[in-house]
């Protein structure tokens, strides 16, 4: 079969009644035929509001229309739709979706230097940190509301989920936070071992070791290694979701995202993070009590028998009481975070690295917050 023989590709500029350009194209406007005069077209400067003639257009695919729609913009019309004379079955909605899908580029702002760009910097900022706070706020709010309600209706939580998620968060980081917080331990004990035999009273490492692990390294150890590591995951997690579309199916099925992916990693969350808190407090004490007996010859009886009777309970109660706060903190940032995903990795790279940084800043700050309102209390 031979093929359809090609029409000349040409165009003509003329100036109508009204005072407006007059493009007009004839022949076939297609990949194969447009190079002979790509040339001459960007010579050619249409003004305002200049008219599209097509009358005697004969092919054209997107090739075409892109040339056509450059010439069109080259006097600044920059309009969603052209005026077209004559009637063509393509060539108008061909032109319209090039031009809607090459919007035209945004005008560079002027470039501020010196207090003014320092203070809109800032400015930007402190409008994007309100932002961010009023979203997690808002998050938090919808997330709780979904809690007491499965907590309420014990046969609505999705027990294997919640499950899978203890095993992940927990099991699986008890010997990483346990590792750290025995270090911890050992050095805070070494510290002040070296300081306290200045004064002759080597024999208060053990309140220092007890009371610092308990109240204070515990608590924030197990919340940061969290949020670097669990909460990482959940937004990696439910951002590889979200650009896979699998979020958008879910709710297509009836599943809202809230209930199927927030609250089973929140739910697991609270209850694993009092107990590797309390394994980081046990691991933190047998580092300095390590580290008493290495470096002071204070033995492990004589170290827990001390522990004993220095430290009162409170001291544990303090640190523990903090954890299903940060718990609640590290699940929000996470999963907040993987849901405003985009559909591009950069999204998920960006918002996993804000995610760890959310979390880790508001541990850091809850943290100091509780030391605050302790000292008020006298506890």
């Amino acid at each position: 079969m031979a093929p359809e023989p090609t029409s000349p590709t040409s165009f003509d500029v003329a100036r109508s009644d009204d005072g407006r350009d007059v493009f007009s194209v004839s022949g076939d406007w297609t990949i194969w035929t447009i190079g002979t005069i790509d040339s001459r077209l960007r010579s050619v400067t249409l003004g305002e509001g200049a008219v599209l003639d097509v009358r005697g257009l004969r092919r054209i695919d997107t090739s075409g229309a892109y040339l056509i729609d450059r010439t069109m913009r080259s006097g600044g019309d920059v309009r969603p739709d052209i005026t077209v004379l004559g009637a063509h079955p393509s060539a108008e909605r061909l032109v319209e979706e090039v031009r809607r899908a090459n919007p035209p580029a945004a005008p560079e702002s002027a470039v501020r230097t010196g207090w003014v760009a320092l203070l809109e910097r800032a400015g930007r900022g402190a409008v994007d940190v309100w932002s961010e706070f009023i979203g997690i706020l808002a998050f938090i709010g919808e997330a709780v509301a979904v809690l007491f309600g499965r907590l309420t209706n014990p046969r609505r939580l999705r027990w294997t989920s919640i499950v899978s998620h203890i095993e992940e968060i927990g099991l699986d980081a008890l010997p990483i936070v346990c590792f750290l917080s025995f270090f911890i331990g050992l050095v805070v004990a070494f510290i002040g071992a070296n300081l306290l035999a200045m004064f002759n009273a080597s024999v208060f490492t053990v309140e220092l070791v007890g009371i610092g692990m308990l109240r204070e390294f515990g608590a924030v150890i197990t919340g940061i290694i969290l949020a670097g590591r669990t909460d990482s995951a959940f937004t990696a997690q439910i951002g590889a979701m979200k650009m896979r579309q699998e979020i958008d199916a879910m709710r297509v099925m009836g599943l809202e995202p809230m209930d199927a992916l927030v609250a089973p990693r929140l739910i697991a969350l609270l209850i694993v993070t009092p107990l590797l808190t309390f394994a980081a407090m046990m691991s933190g004490v047998g580092g300095g009590m390590i580290a008493a007996w290495a470096a002071m010859d204070i033995s492990p009886r004589m170290f827990v028998e001390r522990f004993q009777e220095t430290i009162p309970a409170q001291h544990f109660w303090t640190g523990i009481v903090k954890t299903p706060v940060f718990a609640l903190v590290i699940a929000i940032v996470g999963c907040r975070n993987g849901l405003l995903v985009d559909s591009d990795v950069t999204s998920l790279g960006r918002r996993t690295t804000s995610s760890v940084v959310q979390a880790i800043f508001m541990v850091i700050t809850i943290d100091a917050l509780f030391a605050v309102l302790y000292y008020l209390i006298d506890v």
